[in-house]
């Protein structure tokens, strides 16, 4: 009996814990988002590790990003894009900090972050990627402009004229 109590003592601690947890990782499960003179901003805090990671949408189902002014375009890892249904198309050389490896070039449709939505954007599925977390890449950030203050990145969407 003392050994099933200490069981159920430490599953019951691991379910109080691992929302707080997972917050730590991702602080922006709900990115707020404002409109003021038809411009979206997003406010997104930067988590105990120093990167800024948020949840999002592409193509209307939910994933993780992690903001990666870094990569070139919106790198998703194979497992993921299998989830999200997307297609594998041209294969490409990609210099990354372990070499260069070799993509695979994906349209998405939409790619959403609050209340800032982008459409049509270009995309690699990475198979070198593990994880479920998907980097926020140059494709889409050079879509709208961000700037960081202290410990929070502002993404903001201007309206197109």
């Amino acid at each position: 009996m003392f050994y099933i109590a200490w069981i159920i003592a430490l599953g019951l601690l691991t379910l109080f814990f691992r929302p707080i947890e997972e917050r730590q990782f991702n602080p922006n499960t709900s990115p707020s988002s404002r409109s003021k003179e038809g411009i979206k901003e997003v406010q997104l805090s930067r988590n105990r590790y120093g990167h800024y990671i948020t949840s999002g949408l592409i193509n209307n189902k939910k994933v993780v990003f992690l903001v990666d002014t870094g990569a070139s375009e919106v790198s998703i890892p194979r497992n993921v894009a299998q989830k999200l249904g997307l297609q594998p198309g041209m294969a490409l050389p990609r210099g990354t900090a372990n070499g260069t490896i070799e993509v695979y070039m994906t349209e998405l449709d939409q790619l959403q972050i609050g209340d800032i939505k982008l459409y049509d954007l270009r995309a690699s599925i990475n198979p070198h990627m593990d994880g479920e977390t998907v980097l926020l890449g140059m494709s889409a950030l050079r879509e709208i402009e961000f700037h960081q203050r202290g410990s929070v990145l502002t993404l903001s969407q201007f309206p197109h004229p």
